[in-house]
């Protein structure tokens, strides 16, 4: 068996290998990974065998139709798959600061933030860089947390979704979250000046999936409230389908605020009175923990800060 150590990984593996693992990882076929890397299938084996004799175990099991990792080679393929994200990145990075860009910057965010924060940041960005790519992506802030990881995102707005990401991310708080309850126009709850917590159990709700930050600050409010979580419910995360039937039918919701914005201002949606106290809940900046940002993604996470200090001002 041979002495795996970091210089001995420095040494011998190249991104060709990074490349396998994470083909195979994928595919967990031999012969797809080789058409994949436009190699021979034996080519690709004696590959494979290398980096097992390298690091003294194997990262895959064999079996005739298929070639799962072992529980050791999930880490391996894990890492050649952030080693690939974080240099695909780089690439990109590059080539368009050499054809005379300003580079590439690709942020997530939950929606409060890609609804506020997020696009206020992006056009003052735009006005110093015209020629930075940006791309934005919106997703729940698990999901965020885990392109983080994988390195296929610069930075992150939402908030952590577990205790034990605290860990591995910096977390820096922008601005809170306040919620409210809402029901379409039409909606006889909608016409009640102040409606009891017994009204609202006579109508169907709209709830959002078990585990994300929306359901469990709601479940914090029915508990504080001393009351049970509705039986008559729709689950959805689908923020279309939540306002679609918000808008169609008797139901009532839980939502940001600034989700509902513009429907309360257009009069299709009326935010209900009651005696359930919505606590806000903040969201912030997510980095990986000790990686120092650079270029237009430290502008951008100064931006973001200065704006949300300047809101906070005009607040006060």
């Amino acid at each position: 068996m041979s002495v795996f150590s970091f210089a001995s990984f420095c040494n011998w593996v190249k991104f060709k290998h990074l490349v396998l693992l994470s083909s195979l990882g994928n595919t967990k076929n031999m012969h797809l990974t080789a058409q994949q890397m436009n190699l021979s299938q034996p080519a690709v084996s004696k590959m494979l065998k290398e980096i097992e004799a390298l690091v003294g175990f194997e990262i895959f099991e064999r079996h005739a139709r298929s070639m799962p990792p072992t529980d050791l080679g999930k880490h391996l393929i894990h890492f050649a798959n952030k080693m690939l994200n974080d240099s695909e990145g780089f690439v990109d990075q590059i080539i368009s600061l050499r054809d005379g860009g300003y580079g590439y910057l690709k942020v997530g965010g939950i929606f409060a933030a890609t609804s506020a924060a997020l696009p206020e940041a992006i056009l003052e960005i735009k006005q110093r860089y015209p020629l930075l790519n940006v791309e934005v992506v919106e997703q729940t802030s698990g999901n965020l947390i885990k392109m983080l990881e994988d390195r296929t995102l610069d930075l992150a707005i939402g908030r952590f979704s577990e205790q034990n990401q605290q860990p591995n991310f910096d977390y820096t708080p922008l601005a809170p979250e306040n919620f409210c309850l809402v029901v379409n126009s039409t909606h006889p709850l909608s016409k009640k000046a102040s409606i009891s917590l017994e009204d609202l159990f006579d109508w169907p709700w709209l709830l959002y999936p078990e585990g994300t930050p929306i359901r469990t600050r709601m479940e914090e409010s029915f508990h504080n409230a001393g009351v049970s979580l509705p039986k008559n419910t729709v689950v959805t995360i689908s923020v279309q389908t939540f306002l679609e039937l918000l808008q169609r039918g008797p139901m009532i919701g839980m939502l940001p605020t600034v989700m509902v914005d513009s429907h309360l201002k257009s009069g299709a949606l009326s935010v209900l009175q009651t005696p359930l106290e919505l606590i806000p809940q903040y969201y912030g900046i997510l980095t990986r923990k000790g990686e120092d940002l650079v270029g237009a993604t430290r502008e951008f996470m100064d931006i973001l800060q200065r704006n949300a200090s300047d809101t906070k001002d005009l607040i006060q």
